[in-house]
């Protein structure tokens, strides 16, 4: 650029710089996640598709898990025998901040086709409480102890079967010389009906012969109490929770695990089941998100959303869920207010302290809360360590003719569950024994009344049961009872609709 200083010189000068910084575009874990494609749902799809590549990885992975686990030897079929065919099932694991984790294929055997009797006889396998991994977060949250997660990598493939099953040779598997073959399953396969109940008969064979003990009240929580420590494991499934009481015993319980799995191990926990954990010096925090989608589905998230770590909408959502064979628009809009109210509250969530190391019950009923049909409404939840651990929200079956009726009917059901609790705990390492009664708190003097009375009269006898399991429970020092006003009974928003301040009070 030329300048002129005077009439008879021109000077050049260097043109200005803007002091702008570009920066690159760039998009966050959501936008790429929303730009990809679904997930393919055949074999020549997932390895024909843009993301091939990362499927063919997923594959050979699996297979490999497969061979290296002897899952199947290649045989000659017998005569009369029609073998079963498989199917791969491709997912995206995803972070918590929405981004791609990894990519996983899974190998399936159609077990729809099997005849019970012959390929398979029994196929029951528990999975460990939503409470119990409540209950353990938080006496991790009140001990401080360090929480741990595990993967086992193609579980039910470690299960030994007992049958003989024959499979067709799967897509993306080729043995040279042996295309006619078909595989003899050796160990259990995804989709076989008994896969589930062989891999936790196999978990806990490997568990009680390394020490552990199983915990009578939940099938899937182990536990081991040495002189140098204590660990518990909480499988579900496949993902399992290990909490400690120092770092030894927890590598220690990995180690024996890796010895005998294909184990992946995942460090501190920050997400199992889709909660999301976060852990602070004096508290430990669980919260969880929830999707959009139409209404049965939405229903499905709000439940699982509400039985992990959202009790305050336990009571809308239970009024709605009873409308999902015919929703109608104001069923829609007490969806899109409860979606609204999970919108501008986020961030809430279980916060587990240190104080206090005490299990204690709320109790309370709404009398005749659906006019339609005289039902009452029962409620109860249960803290410890500051946050609760359990709780419940539902209709009674049966038709209470006092408010006193509707509130012992529901004090029997939060019995049943402080029975529960209290059983639990006398398996937890280093726990007070015996462990001491469960307090429950009711809001109804006579309901109360009605509970410490050894007097029987006709009036009651349909509810004469009730009464004398909560006699029982009171008498052998499970529970007690005790009186709380209503407007300090946090059980309350379990059981009608309340404004925004009170719900948040409690």
């Amino acid at each position: 650029m030329l300048e002129s200083q005077d009439k008879n010189e021109e000077v050049e000068v260097e043109p200005r710089h803007s002091k702008r910084v570009r920066t690159e575009k760039s998009f966050g874990p959501d936008f790429l996640t929303f730009m990809l494609e679904g997930e393919p749902q055949t074999f020549k799809e997932a390895v024909n598709s843009t993301e091939g590549l990362m499927w063919k990885e997923a594959i050979k992975s699996e297979i490999d898990s497969i061979l290296q686990n002897h899952t199947w030897e290649l045989v000659d079929l017998p005569p009369g025998c029609k073998p079963l065919s498989s199917k791969w099932i491709f997912k995206r694991k995803m972070k918590v901040d929405g981004s791609i984790d990894k990519y996983k294929a899974r190998l399936v055997i159609k077990g729809y086709r099997q005849t019970k009797g012959l390929d398979y006889f029994d196929t029951y396998s528990p999975v460990t409480r939503i409470n119990s991994v409540r209950m353990v977060l938080a006496i991790a949250a009140l001990r401080n102890l360090e929480i741990h997660q595990m993967d086992v990598k193609t579980a039910f493939l470690n299960g030994d079967l007992d049958e003989e099953i024959y499979m067709e040779q799967p897509e993306g598997f080729s043995a040279l010389g042996q295309e006619k073959k078909v595989c003899k399953r050796v160990k259990s396969l995804y989709g076989l009906k008994q896969a589930p109940k062989q891999w936790h008969e196999k978990f806990d064979n490997v568990m009680l012969s390394h020490g552990f003990k199983i915990n009578e009240c939940d099938k899937c929580v182990y536990v081991k109490d040495t002189k140098h420590g204590y660990v518990i494991v909480c499988l579900y499934v496949d993902d399992m929770l290990i909490v400690g009481s120092d770092d030894k015993m927890i590598t220690s319980t990995k180690n024996m695990l890796n010895s005998r799995f294909d184990m992946k191990d995942m460090g501190l926990a920050d997400v199992i089941l889709g909660i999301k954990i976060k852990r602070t010096s004096d508290e430990l925090i669980l919260s969880e998100s929830v999707s959009q989608v139409e209404y049965s589905r939405v229903i499905g998230s709000l439940m699982y959303l509400m039985s992990c770590t959202r009790p305050d909408i336990a009571y809308a959502v239970s009024k709605l869920s009873r409308y999902t064979s015919n929703p109608g628009a104001k069923h829609w809009q007490g969806i899109i207010r409860v979606l609204k109210y999970l919108r501008f509250t986020r961030d809430y969530g279980l916060h587990y302290t240190r104080y206090p190391a005490v299990l204690e019950g709320y109790s309370d009923a709404n009398w005749i809360s659906n006019v339609k049909d005289s039902k009452s409404h029962s409620g109860y939840v249960f803290t410890l360590g500051g946050a609760a651990v359990s709780w419940k929200s539902s209709k009674q079956t049966v038709i209470a003719r006092s408010t006193m009726e509707s509130e012992f009917i529901a004090l029997d059901k939060c019995g049943e569950e402080a029975e529960w609790l209290r059983h639990f705990l006398e398996d937890i390492p280093r726990w007070s024994k015996p462990v001491p009664l469960i307090c429950i708190h009711c809001d109804s003097q006579s309901a109360i009344g009605r509970a410490q009375s050894n007097m029987y009269n006709g009036k009651y006898r349909h509810i004469r049961r009730r009464h004398n399991t909560i006699r029982q429970l009171l008498s052998i020092g499970v529970i007690s009872v005790d009186y709380v006003k209503s407007k300090d009974n946090i059980a309350d928003p379990l059981t009608k609709g309340l404004n925004r301040e009170l719900v948040e009070k409690s």
